[in-house]
């Protein structure tokens, strides 16, 4: 635990010291604003909530947040830094639980940022605060699962341009599968059956069970499995440079 928290601090320390995390959450805030009030007519609907504003975190999450994990494993590698990382008296799973939990807490402080939206909306009506929270807690259990994947990615190449094409990728994949259109497409080839269980397994679907105002178990279940998978992977590809 203690090597973990050495990471931890370490990554957050970087984050502190570069414009990475400040570029991320002002764009992050400015893409998310835009979205919500101009895209999504936050106005013209005249409700007070922020189903809106929720509609659109997997579609930015899938973008920002894979620019976020990049550098993770690419820039240490691109730079020679890994090999002394991995000369560290720290176990592999301290290395990559503590990058992923620094990176996850950038996340974090974004999402918290944009609760003057919730207090907005307060101020606007009497809205289901019940479901906004459920809503944010949605987010950030998302928001992990997309920067495992990012992490990932992150393991695989030095390169972090590639990292965060293949991150993307990863995560629109696992996102799209969600959609109406697709499992619509997919049914005349693989059946009905499979195209349901296509679409129970994408981000997408447990998401937008969430934004009803309800985190099932298996909601969060599938986030955390999702992020544990792939911080596997990640596990896996560091173990693997430090075994060479």
């Amino acid at each position: 635990m203690r090597s973990l928290l050495a990471v931890y601090r370490r990554e957050i320390l970087s984050y502190a010291t570069t414009p990475t995390a400040y570029v991320f959450v002002a764009v992050f805030l400015f893409a998310i604003g835009l979205f919500t009030f101009q895209v999504g007519g936050f106005f013209a609907e005249r409700r007070a909530d922020l189903s809106g504003f929720f509609a659109f975190h997997p579609w930015l999450f899938m973008v920002f947040l894979p620019a976020v994990a990049m550098r993770l494993w690419s820039e240490e590698a691109r730079s020679g830094a890994l090999e002394l990382l991995l000369t560290l008296p720290a176990p592999t799973w301290a290395l990559v639980a503590g990058k992923f939990l620094a990176a996850w807490t950038i996340a974090a402080i974004a999402l918290a940022l944009t609760t003057p939206l919730w207090i907005t909306v307060n101020l606007l009506g009497d809205p289901d605060n019940a479901a906004i929270l459920t809503g944010y807690i949605a987010s950030l259990l998302m928001a992990g699962a997309y920067i495992a994947i990012g992490s990932a990615m992150s393991a695989l190449t030095p390169s972090q341009v590639v990292a965060f094409v293949l991150a993307v990728l990863a995560a629109f994949l696992l996102t799209a599968l969600g959609l109406p259109m697709v499992s619509d497409f997919a049914t005349p080839f693989v059946g009905g059956a499979v195209a349901e269980a296509l679409t129970r397994f994408s981000i997408l679907h447990h998401f937008d069970a969430a934004q009803r105002g309800v985190i099932e178990l298996r909601s969060i279940y599938y986030f955390g499995s999702l992020a544990i998978l792939f911080l596997g992977y990640t596990w896996l590809a560091i173990d693997a440079r430090r075994g060479g």
